[in-house]
This record gives structure tokens, C-alpha cells and sequence, in this order.
């Protein structure tokens, strides 16, 4: 027969040891993988308040290579495929003790053993922690069902980052912990994140370079070298071309944009020294409108969210006007060009009726009409926008309350005593609800001052209710501040109360559209004010920042209120100056035509880059995952003793690894070919060709017992992998050639039918 002597089961360590170089161990793959994940993690903190998510994240990261670390010393006697299957089984078993432990200890057996209860209670906190990716606010606050979601996230994350680098599949650990890391950007539209990219950079380095030094068919010195001068390239190229970058550009060729989020943290935009044409406008009216984004009227006692309402398809328009018959109405039609905006919600004037010219995926938002879509961005963006605005005299607005009625949800509850205190004391003497804040939006304008520097400077730049309380005392900020304390104050009055983000008018130019004025709004044009509902008038704004813009204050019906009529206002101011601007002579619209001054803007919305990646994911893995189940089933049916469906796993296994296959091959040249070149087991290929041999030529009814050939075939396909090198390991894994055309045995095809 074919048996000689047969090779020895270390000798894959030999060669490496001869080669010069050192076998990765248990310790080296696992310590890289969680440095490689714990990178991957790091821009969530960009859009993910700081808290205890950073702490499971890390626990489970560290958790995740311990755990391989023992498993592979403990486990190393065992064949490669049985080592990795309790490998694995340990890592889920220890991640979900800690996760357990760290999350939901409380419903765990001994706090460690997860129950029944503690899966109900993951499963509720991870829809709540979707639900607050859909619809919140960058950077989201740290709660527990982020924790909790994260937690499994980066458990799953740091599991498989751990296999790819053990098996030594080099660039798809580098692509998945790429594309995992830039995904944070993606979603919120945010700047590039330098520090991650060269850190990035660094992992890649080191990951190509633990790849070059145990490939044990490359020349290790080469390898390492070419590996090392791709990785310092990768950093050259990331430190001298990001800043030369155009950051932010929607598209290639429309210059810088600005991102824009949902949000209230706009110190650095407003002292940002350079400004960018945002979008330009014509209009029917005599002057530009305001333009608004969102609209934001939760507050959780340190941030204002955006609303969470239901959109609809814009051909539906916005829904019934909400003021009364007797109310006064003003129409306009507006014209709109955005140049330097990137965000997912379209810059609409109040109150939006009718918008055309978009695409058909920006959808309405009736509750504060505004334009948002999932899937699209503004940038480049030109639509007609018709609008009706209510015009009540000074006399209907007084008579009119602002009592909530569940149009918003309820005030923060533990706010500091002076928000409430204050505004009781400065609203004392006024009888209506509109006098009311008439007099909340005098104080503000006169008792304050403008100011960016003075928020940072003493410890109070944000919208929460401490940095209210600091501002009431200090005296001095910028429009969040004003709009953030007006708001929470209208509060404490039991008024329904909300802040609106949005642009300036902008000022006119020379230029013209259809004999109309072209108004140009830049991007520090940007700014943020309150409005109060009013039962049978809507939603009121007021402008409470000193020194920017036009207060609200209606006219009297004796004094033409109401008309219809736009009357001619002072120009708005886009920054603050050392006077107060006159005040309107018309109704809420002639806020429409106030100053603003800066902010960012952008809900999170992850599910098209989420299932882009998914999609993209199973496309790439579609090869291997069928691949390994044709294996699977092959395997099966060498157990019980099926020469041919083993000699075709050989055969295909070849194939995928681009080793030589000739159609005229017997199974014993086959197999002396697989032994002297490729160093194959010579026993198990004596197995094999036995089974073979005997499924071939005997007689019918003579060959049904070959005995268990999976073992056999195991051995060979573990070592015929060894003998190609790295890119040709992982081919054969993502795409096995054998799926895409049929691979002959050679005669034995024929015979095998017999």
C-alpha cells in the first residue's frame, strides 16, 4: 500500500522555529484583539456622554482575552477546531457572568447567574437604548440601557476580534475594527476624529506586523518589513493629508459645510473665527424669514432632547392650522438653496404648509413643522417652501392663556429654587400669561449682558438646570443660556414651553432669482429662542438674548395689529451689539425676521449605515458561511464512512487553496503528491486512499464499511493551509474557488458512480 512513516504532529512549530520565527502562543493574539476593540471604542466616546459604559465596555473587553488566554492554554492538546469551539464557549460564559454582574445583578442567581428576569430586563433595555440612538442628541446621555447595550455590543465585538486575529485573518480584523470605529461619524455627522484615525493607524501597524511574523510561508524578516512600511505610510498619510482635508463636504466639489446637530452645545461654533456661506433664500415677503430646523421640549435636568413625534410623507402636508378663524393669517412663499449644511432636517420657515421640490424620503413633522428624513442630507438641497403665520393683535394674545395642556411634556422635577423664585418675583406684577413673559423677555434684555467667554470662563457653558442657576447669578452668556432659562422658568409658571434651533434670515445681496431678492445665510447665523403655546394662537416665540434680534411685542388692533400686513422691521442683528433693537410693531411672524446667532443640528439616526453595514457584512461572509456549511455536511457523511463525499472535500479544499489539481489524478498520485510537496499526513492520506481505492474497484456491496473517515480527513485539511501562505489562507476562506466552479476528482468522478 502507500503507508511510510508518518510526519510529526509538531511539526508546523518546527518549521517556524527553523524559519526563525516564534509561535504566536496564547497570550500575544488575545492582548492585540482587545487593544485592537478598546481603539475600535474609542470614538464612541464622541457621541456617548462619559459613565458607566465605559467601565463595562473595558471589563468586558479585558474579560473577553482573559478568558482566551486560559481557554487556549488549558484547551492546547485538543485538535484546533475543538480548542476554538470551548475557546469561544468559555468567552461567552465569562462575559455573560460579568455583564450579569456589572448590569442587571440585582434579578441574577448569586448576582452572577442570569435568570429569566434578567433577560426580560436586557431585552426592555435595549429597546429602550434604540429608542434613545433613534431619537436622541449627540453626545447621548450615558443611562443604563446604553450600558447595557454597549455592554453586549462590545462583548460580541471583542469575542470575534479575538478568533480573526488568533486564526490570523489580518484584513478582516482591520477592516471590521475600522468600520466599527468609524461608525460613531457616520451616524452623527461629526468631524473627523484625528486622534482616532492615527490611533487607528498605529493598531493597523502593529496588526499587519503580528501577521507578517507568523506566516509561516513568507520569509518572516520581508514580511515583517513590507508590513511595517504599509503601517507607516497609513500614519504619514493620516498626519499630513486630515488637515488639508476639506472636512465636512457633502460632496465632492461644494467646498466646507456645516455639520449640524440637535443640540444645545454651540460655545465652540460661536467662537469659531471662520464663516461659511449656510444656504441662500428668496422670499415673497418683504423681508427673510427665519428658518428653523427642531424643535427641542425635553428636559431630562441636563440637556434639552429633541421631540419625539411622527412624520408623515410630505405630500401630506403638516395638518390643520392650529389658530383660530379669527386670527389673522400671513402667506409666504420661500425659495431655498442649501450650500453649507450637512444634516438630516431640511431649514424651513414657521409655519411650514407645503414644501416641493425635494426628494420623496423627507418626510413632515406636523407637531413643530419641520422637514426630517432618515436617509437623506440636506446638502445640496433646493425646494418652495409655502407658509401661513398666525397675526393675532395685541388684545387676543392677552386674552388668550398659555396654561399647559399637555402639549409638552412636564417640567424637570428638583429644579435649583431660583429658577422658580426668580421668575415669580420678576413676572409679580403682571396679570395675563403674554405679560408674563413680555416682562420675562424685558428682564433678560436689559438685566443681562452678551457674552461667549464668560460661560466657559466661570464653569456654567451648558442648558442644564445648574448652569441655569449660575447663569441667573452671573448674569451674562449667550442665546442657549438666555433660551435655556427662559424656557425652564416659563416652566415653573406651568406654561408649555420649547426651544427652537434654527438660521437667521441672513442679509440681502445684489444678486436676484426671478426679480426676487437673494438673502445669503451664513453659518454663524445660527441661534436659539423659546416659544410658549397659546390656546386658539399656537406657538408663540419670544427673544430673550440680550442685545440680539427683535423682541416680541404685538401691536394693539388700534394700531394696525392683525392686518395682515408685514410691517417694515429694524434689521436683525447676527451678533451682539451694545444697544437693545427696537422692538416689532406686528405679531409672532415678525419673529420670523429676528437675528440668531449659532448652533449645530443633527438627530442620530443609525439604521441606514447600520443595515448599509449588515448588508455589506453578509454580502462578504455569503462565500464562507456557504462553504463552511457544504463542509459541515460532508464531514457528516465521512463519519459514516462516504469515500467520495470526503475525497470531494479534498478536492475542494485544494481548489480553494489554489494547490495543483489534474482531472487525470488517481487517488494514490493525489496523495503522494499531497505528502512529498504539501506535507500532508501520510497515514490519514493512507486512510483516504484506501476508502478510496476500495469504493472504486470493489464489487458491489463490498465496500460499505470505510469506518470513520472524518478523522482522517480533518488532519489533512488542518494541514493543508499551512503549506500556502496568508493572503492565500484567508482567499480560501472568504472566496473559496471551489463555489464557483466544478472541481473534478479526476477518474475516480467516473468510477465513484458505480
Amino acid at each position: 500500500m502507500f503507508d511510510t512513516a508518518t510526519k510529526p504532529p509538531d511539526a508546523a512549530i518546527a518549521r517556524d522555529a527553523a524559519a526563525g520565527r516564534a509561535s504566536p502562543g496564547p497570550v500575544g493574539p488575545s492582548i492585540l484583539a482587545a487593544a485592537a476593540t478598546l481603539v475600535a471604542m474609542w470614538p464612541y466616546t464622541g457621541v456617548i456622554m462619559s459613565g458607566v459604559w465605559t467601565f463595562v465596555v473595558v471589563t468586558v473587553i479585558v474579560v473577553v482575552a482573559i478568558a482566551g488566554i486560559i481557554g487556549r492554554i488549558v484547551f492546547a492538546r485538543l485538535r484546533d477546531g475543538i480548542q476554538d469551539l470551548l475557546t469561544l464557549l468559555l468567552q461567552v460564559f465569562a462575559t455573560a457572568m460579568a455583564c450579569t454582574a456589572m448590569l442587571v445583578s440585582e434579578t441574577a442567581l448569586y448576582g452572577v447567574i442570569p435568570t429569566p428576569t434578567s433577560v426580560r430586563l436586557i431585552g426592555l433595555r435595549m429597546q429602550q437604548a434604540i429608542d434613545e440612538i433613534a431619537t436622541g442628541v449627540a453626545p447621548i446621555a450615558a443611562s443604563v440601557a446604553m450600558a447595557t447595550a454597549l455592554g453586549l455590543l462590545f462583548a460580541v465585538v471583542a469575542i470575534l476580534v479575538d478568533h480573526l486575529v488568533s486564526h490570523r485573518l489580518i484584513i478582516l480584523t482591520v477592516l471590521f475594527t475600522s468600520l466599527l470605529g468609524v461608525l460613531p461619524m457616520l451616524i452623527s455627522f461629526g468631524a473627523v476624529n484625528m486622534v482616532w484615525f492615527l490611533m487607528q493607524s498605529v493598531m493597523i501597524l502593529l496588526v499587519l506586523r503580528f501577521g507578517a511574523r507568523h506566516d509561516r510561508r513568507s520569509p518572516s524578516r520581508s514580511s515583517y518589513l513590507v508590513a511595517s512600511a504599509a503601517g507607516i505610510a497609513v500614519i504619514a498619510l493620516t498626519i499630513v493629508a486630515t488637515p488639508v482635508l476639506p472636512m465636512g463636504s457633502a460632496l465632492p466639489g461644494t467646498g466646507p459645510t456645516l455639520t449640524v446637530r440637535a443640540d444645545l452645545r454651540l460655545g465652540d461654533d460661536l467662537r469659531r473665527p471662520e464663516s461659511i456661506e449656510a444656504l441662500t433664500l428668496v422670499t415673497s415677503g418683504s423681508t427673510a424669514p427665519y428658518l428653523r430646523l427642531a424643535t427641542l421640549s425635553r428636559f431630562d435636568g441636563e440637556i434639552w432632547r429633541p421631540d419625539r413625534t411622527d412624520r408623515q410623507p410630505l405630500a401630506r402636508g403638516f395638518g390643520e392650522r392650529e389658530w383660530d378663524e379669527d386670527i389673522d393669517t400671513i402667506e409666504r412663499r420661500v425659495s431655498i438653496r442649501v450650500l453649507g449644511v450637512s444634516s438630516d432636517r431640511l431649514p424651513v420657515p414657521y409655519a411650514a404648509e407645503r414644501v416641493s421640490g425635494v426628494d420623496a424620503d423627507w418626510r413632515a413633522v406636523p407637531f413643530n413643522r419641520t422637514v426630517a428624513s432618515s436617509s437623506l442630507d440636506a446638502a445640496g438641497a433646493d425646494y418652495t417652501v409655502r407658509t401661513a403665520t398666525a397675526a393675532p393683535t395685541l388684545e387676543q394674545v392677552r386674552a388668550s392663556s398659555a396654561a399647559n395642556a399637555g402639549r409638552v411634556a412636564p417640567p424637570a422635577e428638583d429644579l435649583p429654587a431660583i429658577i422658580g423664585e426668580t421668575a415669580r418675583e420678576v413676572t409679580a406684577g403682571a396679570n395675563t400669561d403674554y405679560d408674563k413673559l413680555l416682562t420675562l423677555q424685558d428682564w433678560f434684555r436689559s438685566e443681562f449682558s452678551y457674552s461667549l467667554e464668560a460661560p466657559v470662563e466661570e464653569g456654567f457653558d451648558g442648558t442644564g438646570a445648574d448652569a441655569v442657576a449660575t447663569f441667573l447669578e452671573q448674569r451674562t452668556g449667550y442665546c442657549v443660556h438666555f433660551a435655556g432659562a427662559f424656557a425652564l422658568m416659563a416652566q415653573t409658571l406651568d406654561m408649555p414651553v420649547r426651544i427652537v434651533v434654527g438660521y437667521l434670515p441672513g442679509v440681502a445681496t445684489d444678486q436676484r432669482r426671478d426679480d426676487d431678492i437673494v438673502y445669503s445665510v451664513s453659518s454663524d447665523q445660527l441661534h436659539s429662542w423659546p416659544e410658549v403655546y397659546f390656546t386658539g394662537i399656537g406657538w408663540v416665540p419670544f427673544e430673550p438674548t440680550a442685545t440680539l434680534g427683535t423682541p416680541t411685542d404685538f401691536a394693539s388692533e388700534a394700531a394696525g395689529g392683525g392686518s395682515g400686513e408685514s410691517p417694515e422691521l429694524p434689521e436683525p442683528s447676527a451678533s451682539p451689539s451694545a444697544t437693545t433693537s427696537e422692538a416689532p410693531t406686528g405679531g409672532p411672524d415678525r419673529l420670523d425676521e429676528q437675528s440668531i446667532g449659532d448652533q449645530q443640528l443633527q438627530t442620530l439616526n443609525p439604521m441606514p449605515v447600520l443595515l448599509t453595514a449588515l448588508g455589506i457584512l453578509i454580502v462578504v461572509l455569503l462565500p464562507a458561511l456557504v462553504r463552511a456549511g457544504l463542509r459541515m455536511q460532508r464531514f457528516g457523511r465521512a463519519r459514516q464512512g462516504d469515500a467520495m463525499a470526503a475525497w470531494r472535500e479534498l478536492a475542494d479544499t485544494m481548489a480553494d487553496l489554489g494547490l495543483t489539481l489534474h482531472d487525470a489524478d488517481t487517488a494514490r498520485t493525489r496523495a503522494e503528491r499531497l505528502v512529498t510537496e504539501h506535507d500532508a499526513d501520510r497515514e490519514a492520506m493512507d486512510a483516504l486512499v484506501r476508502a478510496v481505492e476500495r469504493r472504486s474497484y470493489a464489487r458491489p456491496g463490498e465496500a460499505s464499511d470505510a469506518g470513520d473517515l472524518a478523522t482522517p480527513l480533518r488532519t489533512v485539511l488542518a494541514q493543508l493551509p499551512e503549506s500556502v501562505d496568508g493572503r492565500r489562507r484567508i482567499t480560501a476562506r472568504m472566496l473559496p474557488a471551489s463555489l464557483f466552479h466544478r472541481v473534478r476528482i479526476g477518474e475516480l468522478e467516473l468510477l465513484g458512480k458505480r
